[in-house]
C-alpha cells in the first residue's frame, strides 16, 4: 500500500460522509480536477484503502427486526476456518470475527423474530462441529454507526 497523502485523506473524508457525491463536487472542494479525483479514488481502491461502496439496506425493511451478537466458543481455536465456512452458509450472519477474550468468535446476525433466532442458534450454529457454546446478546438499539474519522495532517507535518 502506498503512502496516503493529505489529498487522499481529504478525498476519503468527503467520500466517507457521502459516497454518492459526484466527483466534480469532490474536485471542487479539493481544488483539483475531476480526472485527478477519479485517478486518486481508483488508486485508493486498487490499494485496498477503499474496500467497498454501496448502499446500506435497513434490515427492518426486509422483515429482520432482531439484531443479535453471538459469542461462539470453539472446542479448539484451530477449528476456526472450518467453522467460518459453515457460518458462510447462514445468510442471516452479516459479520464474523476471530477474537480474543471469552469467545473464540463473535458473529452479528439478523433474525426476523425470536422464533427464527432460536432456530438459528439451536438448529444451525450450535450444531456446527466444534462449537461448544454460544452466548447471545440482542441489540436493543444501534446508537452509533459511522466510519473511522479521516484526519488531514496540518501542512508541514
Amino acid at each position: 500500500m502506498e503512502k496516503i497523502d493529505n489529498l487522499d485523506k481529504k478525498i476519503l473524508g468527503i467520500l466517507s460522509q457521502n459516497a454518492r457525491i459526484p466527483f466534480k463536487d469532490v474536485a471542487a472542494e479539493c481544488g483539483v480536477s475531476r480526472a485527478a479525483i477519479h485517478q486518486r479514488v481508483q488508486h485508493l481502491i486498487d490499494d485496498n484503502v477503499i474496500t467497498g461502496s454501496g448502499f446500506d439496506v435497513n434490515p427492518k425493511s426486509l422483515g429482520y427486526f432482531t439484531c443479535t451478537y453471538v459469542g461462539i466458543t470453539l472446542e479448539r481455536g484451530s477449528m476456526y476456518k472450518d467453522v467460518v465456512e459453515r457460518l458462510r452458509q447462514v445468510p442471516e450472519i452479516v459479520e464474523c470475527h476471530f477474537t480474543t477474550g471469552p469467545y473464540t468468535m463473535l458473529v452479528k446476525l439478523y433474525a426476523r423474530d425470536n422464533e427464527q433466532l432460536m432456530d438459528l442458534l439451536n438448529g444451525q450454529l450450535q450444531r456446527i462441529p466444534g462449537v461448544v457454546a454460544t452466548e447471545t446478546l440482542i441489540s436493543l438499539e444501534q446508537s452509533i454507526k459511522r466510519e473511522i474519522p479521516v484526519k488531514v495532517d496540518k501542512e508541514g507535518e
